[in-house]
C-alpha cells in the first residue's frame, strides 16, 4: 500500500518497552554464557563488600560487552543502560558509566595481581585454538593523548608530532591471529627497550602443548641481547634490519646475486655474515633487492634498486626468509582491528595502572570475538572485521516479550543475514 502521509505529520510515541537495538548479539551473549567467562572472573578477587550492587565480575562482564558491541569511550555505555537484551544478561541492571570509570581506578589501586589475572585467563581462553608450533610477531603501535595521563610522554608519533602519547608492546600469534601478551608503556620508550623481557615473559605465559618456534619483528627491535634470547632458546628468528651506510658497503663488496623473479619487477637476493658495530658476533644477513624492469634486458643503474636487510637465524634460501618476513605484514591487520575495532587508542582514565587494565580488557574482548567466529560461524564470515560484524549482524532492531511463561525476543522481520544467524545461533547450542 502506498503511503500518503508526509514524514512530518506522523505521530511520535516513545512508548516502546523492553526495546533493544542490538538483538543480534544474541548468539554472541549466549557464547559468552556457554564459556562461562563470567565464572572466570569472579575467579579474579575484588576486593568489594559481599552485598555490593556491582560486583567487580559484572563490571568487568559489562566493559566486555560494551567493547563488543561497539562502545568506543566509556560514556558510550550510556547507550546500553537502558537496552533490555544486556540487562537482561547482566541480571537485571546495567551500573551508570561513572561508576565505571571509579571501578577502574579503584581496581589498579587494590588488586595489584589483575594484570596477571587478566594474562591468565586470556591463555585459558585461547589455548585450545593454537598449534603446537607457534609464530610469535611482536610489534607496537602508538596512542596519541590529548591531556596529561599519568605515563605519557612525548616521543616518536608519525600521526601528531610532539604529543604524548603510550607505545603499548603486542604479540600476536601469526597463524591463529590472536593476541598473547601486551603491555603498556610510556610514549618516549623505544621499541627494543626490555624486549627481550617482554618475550621471555610471553614464553612462559604459553601452555607446554603451545612451542614458539619462530618469531618474527620489525627494525624496531634489535641488539645483541635481543638476538641472542632467541638463539639461547633454539628459535628461529626473522627480523628486519636497519639499512645503514656501513651494511651498505659490506653488500656493494659481493658482487654474485641470485635472480629469483626476472618479469616486469626483478627480485635478486644473496646472503652475507655480517657484524654490526653493537653485536657480539657476526650473524647471517639476506639481502633482497628490487627493481622494475625499463627498456633493455639488463638495469644500468645501481640506484634504482630497492634494498631490504634481514637478520636470521634459518638456513633458508633468502627468497624464503623474504617472503616469510613479509607475512608478518599481516600484524598490522591485527593491530588496526584492536585499534579501530576495540579502541585500544581511547584511553579512558588518567591512571596509568588503570589504563593498562582497560587495554588488556580490550584485547581480550579481541579474543573473544576471533574464538566467536572460530566456533560458531561459517569460514566466510571468519574474516570479517568486527566493524562489519557489529554491522551485519549485531546491530538489529528487537524487543523483548513475554509470553505463555516465555521469553521471545522479537527481531525486525527485515533482518536479511536470519539463516546465518540462526546457523551461529544453532553451534552455540550445540557447543560443550
Amino acid at each position: 500500500m502506498k503511503s500518503t502521509t508526509n514524514i512530518a505529520k506522523m505521530k511520535t510515541e516513545f512508548t516502546l518497552k523492553n526495546a533493544t537495538s542490538h538483538a543480534g548479539s544474541k548468539p554472541l551473549l549466549a557464547y559468552l554464557e556457554k564459556i562461562k567467562l563470567e565464572d572466570a572472573f569472579r575467579q579474579i578477587g575484588c576486593g568489594k563488600g559481599r552485598n555490593t550492587l556491582f560486583p567487580f565480575f559484572k563490571i568487568l562482564m559489562y566493559l566486555l560487552v560494551g567493547w563488543l558491541l561497539g562502545c568506543e569511550r566509556i560514556f558510550h555505555f550510556r547507550s546500553l543502560r537502558d537496552d533490555s537484551l544486556v540487562r537482561r544478561f547482566l541480571g537485571g541492571r546495567c551500573p551508570h558509566h561513572t561508576l565505571l570509570y571509579k571501578e577502574l581506578c579503584r581496581a589498579a589501586v587494590s588488586m595489584p595481581t589483575i594484570r596477571r589475572d587478566l594474562k591468565a585467563l586470556n591463555l585459558d581462553l585461547i589455548t585450545p585454538c593454537l598449534s603446537d608450533e607457534c609464530i610469535l610477531d611482536l610489534d607496537s603501535t602508538v596512542e596519541t593523548v590529548y591531556g596529561n595521563q599519568e605515563g605519557a610522554e612525548v616521543g616518536t608519533n608519525a600521526q601528531k608530532p610532539g604529543r604524548k602519547s603510550f607505545q603499548p608492546l603486542i604479540a600476536f600469534e601469526g597463524k591463529s591471529r590472536l593476541y598473547l601478551n601486551a603491555e603498556l608503556r610510556s610514549g618516549n620508550t623505544h621499541c627494543s627497550r626490555n624486549a627481550h623481557t617482554f618475550a621471555k615473559e610471553t614464553l612462559q605465559r604459553l601452555p607446554k602443548s603451545c612451542k614458539v618456534k619462530y618469531a618474527r619483528f620489525d627494525k624496531g627491535f634489535g641488539g645483541e641481547t635481543f638476538y641472542s634470547f632467541w638463539e639461547g632458546k633454539q628459535i628461529g628468528y626473522v627480523g628486519k634490519l636497519k639499512w645503514t651506510h656501513r651494511l651498505a658497503k659490506e653488500v656493494a663488496k659481493c658482487p654474485h646475486w641470485k635472480r629469483y623473479v626476472d618479469g616486469d619487477v626483478i627480485i635478486e637476493g644473496l646472503c652475507l655474515v655480517y657484524k654490526a658495530t653493537s653485536w657480539k658476533k657476526a650473524r647471517m644477513v639476506v639481502v633482497i633487492r628490487k627493481a622494475e624492469r625499463y627498456d633493455g634486458d639488463q638495469l644500468q643503474f645501481d640506484f634504482l634498486w630497492d634494498y631490504e636487510a634481514i637478520v636470521t637465524n634459518l638456513d633458508w634460501e633468502p627468497i624464503d626468509i623474504w617472503r616469510f618476513y613479509n607475512q608478518r605484514a599481516c600484524m598490522e591487520n591485527y593491530i588496526k582491528e584492536v585499534k579501530h575495532g576495540f579502541s585500544i587508542h581511547r584511553i579512558p582514565t588518567d591512571s596509568f595502572k588503570a589504563n593498562e587494565i582497560d587495554l588488556l580488557l580490550k584485547l581480550l574482548a579481541y579474543n573473544v570475538f576471533e574464538r566467536f567466529k572460530m566456533d560458531c560461524c561459517e569460514p566466510v564470515h571468519r574474516r570479517y572485521t568486527i566493524a562489519r560484524f557489529r554491522k551485519e549482524f549485531f546491530h538489529v532492531p528487537g524487543t523483548i516479550i513475554y509470553r505463555s511463561r516465555q521469553v521471545i525476543l522479537k527481531i525486525a522481520a527485515a533482518f536479511q543475514n536470519e539463516y546465518s544467524w540462526r546457523r551461529m545461533e544453532e553451534r552455540v547450542v550445540l557447543l560443550q
